[in-house]
């Protein structure tokens, strides 16, 4: 009875280990892991779920491949591209959001921006790390990291429309108004010649009828 308690008890300290284990590795777990020359990043959504209209961020956290170790002096030598399909954003810089010592997790690097629309993004780096060049694609998905969704699936009491919801609304709405508007100005057009030629074929018709009279 007493070996099996003690059995027993001697998992404990394996249990712990895999819960700090799970722990540490959780700020990074819904990212995508690649090791790039010298260098291990992990790059994801800042926020995570992502949704469309709400401020995000490109998120990295980057450390040191063969010691762990995080980067902590990157400065601003890499920049990311933000791309939804054929659409892409200027280049953003990244930027440590941390101070050693002060907040944040030390290599946590940002670029900030708003996802408008839900879907799949891809996340181009470019530049160097400590003079080693970078040029990488990530694109976020099932097996890498979230995909940007539409928050009326969460949204309550009531289901708001985001911005780029409202946008396509407003624009369907003026591309109807303007058909409208070219058909009722079509209209126009047609009953204006008609007119004009009634009035010519009149004018017409007056001056024949003069030009007879006076023969007469």
């Amino acid at each position: 009875m007493t070996g099996s308690r003690w059995r027993g008890r001697a998992w404990l300290p394996l249990l712990l280990c895999a819960l700090l284990v799970v722990g540490v590795a959780s700020p990074a777990a819904a990212h995508e892991e690649r090791r790039v020359g010298r260098y291990m990043l992990a790059v994801g959504f800042g926020s995570e779920p992502a949704y469309a209209g709400q401020q995000n961020s490109v998120q990295l956290y980057l450390h040191d491949a063969r010691t762990g170790k995080p980067i902590t002096d990157l400065g601003p030598t890499l920049r990311v591209i933000v791309s939804y399909g054929k659409r892409k954003m200027a280049p953003l810089t990244m930027e440590p959001d941390f101070e050693v010592g002060e907040f944040g997790t030390p290599g946590d690097y940002r670029a900030w921006f708003f996802p408008t629309r839900p879907g799949r993004y891809t996340f181009h780096f470019l530049g160097n790390i400590h003079g080693q060049k970078v040029n990488e694609s990530f694109t976020s998905g099932p097996h890498t990291f979230s995909n940007v969704e539409d928050p009326t699936t969460v949204e309550f009491p009531v289901r708001d429309p985001t911005v780029g919801q409202l946008a396509q609304r407003v624009a369907v709405v003026t591309q109807h108004n303007a058909r409208q508007a070219s058909a009722a100005a079509s209209g126009a057009d047609r009953a204006l010649w008609i007119a004009v030629a009634a009035l010519v074929v009149a004018i017409a018709a007056l001056v024949a009828g003069m030009w007879r009279l006076r023969r007469a």
